[in-house]
């Protein structure tokens, strides 16, 4: 009884620790890491990537594979602009904004001043009065929102050409609001027909072949 009461207690402690954080996927979702063989290749080869943004943004995510080994949704008090958690932690979004931020875009400022001007049309999931530098561009549903309003949204589509290098894909992941969001990398998978994504949910920045594992909320071209 002990045990069982210390166990309901420590998840409860992680939930809330959770959802301080941003709302990006479950850090319990179990990793399916799928190797990649012969069936995948560059396509094309970064270097052969016309937008500068998009090779950019493509470097900073494979560097953090190298580097980001945890995933960690605590709430963190960083500087404002171009603030960051330490680079071998972080959320799913995390992975998005270093990305961009290699690009010369940086989401939480950028997130920050459209949230300062229109408050109220980002969502209310999180009791709060007022912007917050900390968190906000941490946060799944406000990345969409922000990108929505940028004209940069594209409909979610089930062909897997649809997706290219640099895009951005969010994902319901359990239809009650559990969200999720990656990088569409230059890895093509010959085998699946898609190119596999960037992202972390769970164990560090990792490559997978998952675009459509989970039901597609959102997709946005930036660049």
């Amino acid at each position: 009884m002990f045990k069982m009461k210390t166990a309901t207690r420590g998840f409860v402690f992680l939930f809330i620790v959770f959802s301080l954080a941003c709302q990006t996927s479950f850090p319990t979702v179990a990793q399916q890491n799928r190797p990649f063989s012969s069936i995948a290749a560059e396509k094309p080869k970064l270097a052969e990537i016309a937008s500068f943004e998009i090779r950019k943004m493509l470097e900073s995510a494979y560097r953090q594979i190298e580097i980001t080994k945890n995933y960690d949704p605590a709430y963190v008090v960083i500087a404002y602009p171009n603030g960051d958690v330490p680079m071998e932690k972080g959320v799913c979004t995390d992975v998005v904004i270093r990305s961009f931020r290699n690009a010369g875009v940086d989401l939480q400022k950028e997130v920050h001043e459209d949230m300062s001007r229109n408050f109220a049309v980002y969502p209310n999931k999180w009791n709060l009065k007022s912007p917050d530098t900390n968190i906000d561009h941490r946060r799944v549903p406000n990345l969409q929102t922000f990108f929505t309003r940028r004209g940069k949204s594209l409909p979610p589509a089930p062909n897997g050409e649809n997706y290219k290098p640099g895009d951005v894909v969010a994902w319901d992941l359990d239809g009650r609001g559990m969200t999720h969001i990656g990088l569409v990398s230059n890895i093509w998978n010959n085998q699946s027909g898609r190119y596999s994504i960037i992202h972390n949910i769970g164990g560090g920045t990792i490559l997978e072949d998952r675009i459509f594992d989970w039901k597609i909320s959102g997709h946005y071209r930036y660049f």
